[in-house]
């Protein structure tokens, strides 16, 4: 019973793994959609998201059914409870990637953002990605340098978040109102996916010290 037991935890292991590596390839292509108002990517994104919500309530069910049929000790039972967040918080990186899709799809065949933030949207679509690259890593290896590096990647996010706000209510700004609510929207979309980026890799820290870290790693 103990060797089934490992089994179905290996496998919950390895499904958290696979969400997280459509998570990361959704949002690779949606920030490409975004970035260069590619429709097909968009709608290729926005599909491809009931497939990350079907594997969280496949997980979630396998984790319950361990909980209620196998009495998990303390260790184990982290392992699981833990599982259970984790994959709450990758399904919400897989919508938020969709949202950001969607508003790629709603302004085709214009870009979502003005000119003037093109650099800083690019910057923060390239540390979510390191961020959902890095899950992968994490969740495979239980690294505690990769959970780390996901922290400082969310601190840079952070950072371009602010700007982009000081940027919008500043008295120069000049877009329409319209493109100001996109601006608005996208920066929080970025940002929230990396927030959920750093859950994960909080949620791992826990599993393998057994102590909560709070704020930091």
């Amino acid at each position: 019973m103990r060797k089934v037991f490992q089994e179905e935890l290996t496998q919950v292991g390895e499904q958290l793994v696979e969400i997280s590596q459509l998570v990361s390839e959704a949002m690779g292509k949606a920030t490409t959609s975004f970035q260069i108002a590619d429709v097909d990517l968009a709608e290729d994104v926005i599909a491809a998201d009931a497939r990350i919500d079907f594997l969280q309530t496949s997980l979630d069910e396998r984790a319950i059914d361990i909980l209620a049929l196998q009495g998990p000790v303390a260790s184990d039972l982290r392992m699981i409870v833990g599982s259970l967040r984790m994959s709450a918080s990758l399904e919400r990186m897989g919508d938020l990637a969709r949202h950001i899709a969607q508003l790629a799809r709603l302004r085709f065949p214009s870009t979502v953002i003005p000119a003037s933030m093109t650099e800083t949207f690019n910057k923060m679509a390239e540390q979510d990605q390191l961020i959902a690259d890095k899950l992968i890593v994490l969740l495979e290896s239980r690294d505690l340098e990769v959970a780390r590096d996901i922290h400082k990647a969310n601190n840079t996010i952070d950072d371009l978040h602010l700007s982009v706000f000081k940027a919008i209510a500043a008295p120069d700004w000049a877009e329409s109102p319209a493109t100001t609510v996109d601006v608005a929207l996208a920066s929080r979309y970025f940002e929230r996916f990396a927030d959920h980026g750093v859950s994960v890799a909080r949620k791992v820290t826990y599993l393998v010290t057994g102590e909560w870290q709070g704020q930091g790693f």
